[in-house]
């Protein structure tokens, strides 16, 4: 008996229906976009419940105070506070490595369902998807780069001007999508 079957019939029977109401379902650009809204979405409500903002930004902005001092003592050639700094940065260094291990939390979380839904992705008609850029955008997001990667890689190379495929459109919603929501549910940084 396989395994991923059950899954894959889970998942077909919750993006199915998405894909059927896809304007182009032969070319499925819009559910991906749905999909990389649900993905995000998944992963900023788990790093916003799993990490305590709060104190990653304190972590940040001490870590930033104590670097800026730091410039300023080399500037002045005092080796008596550069020796202090240092070993308060040593300290701070530990708080870092935990904040960092409790970041690992959300991706602990939503890692095997991510996985599982590239996996799906792969195997659906999603996979044909070929998304046509404007060549602004072709270029901004390094496409032709993308495209020797991948040719270097698994062997073959883009046939379609300015053409992309599924994966590389759903990193670009994912990472549009990532930064509204982080947004809009008040995180106080950046990705």
């Amino acid at each position: 008996m396989d395994i991923m079957a059950p899954i894959f019939g889970a998942l077909n029977a919750i993006f199915n229906p998405i894909l059927a109401m896809d304007p182009n379902p032969a070319n499925p650009a819009l559910t991906v976009l749905i999909i990389a809204f649900i993905v995000s979405l998944i992963t900023t409500i788990a790093n916003k419940y799993l990490v305590d903002q709060d104190e990653l930004n304190a972590q940040q902005a001490k870590m930033k105070e104590v670097n800026q001092r730091m410039r300023d003592a080399q500037k002045r050639g005092d080796g008596k506070e550069l020796a202090k700094i240092q070993a308060e940065q040593a300290d701070l260094m530990k708080d870092q490595t935990a904040m960092m291990t409790n970041q690992f939390k959300p991706m602990l979380v939503t890692f095997v369902p991510i996985i599982l839904i590239f996996f799906w992705m792969r195997s659906s008609a999603i996979n044909n998807l070929v998304i046509i850029l404007p060549q602004t955008v072709y270029w901004v997001t390094l496409t032709p780069l993308w495209h020797f990667l991948g040719g270097f890689m698994y062997g073959g190379k883009a046939t379609i001007p300015y053409g992309i495929g599924w994966l590389l459109w759903y990193m670009i919603c994912t990472f549009g999508m990532s930064q509204i929501l982080r947004k809009y549910l008040g995180f106080k940084e950046g990705f």
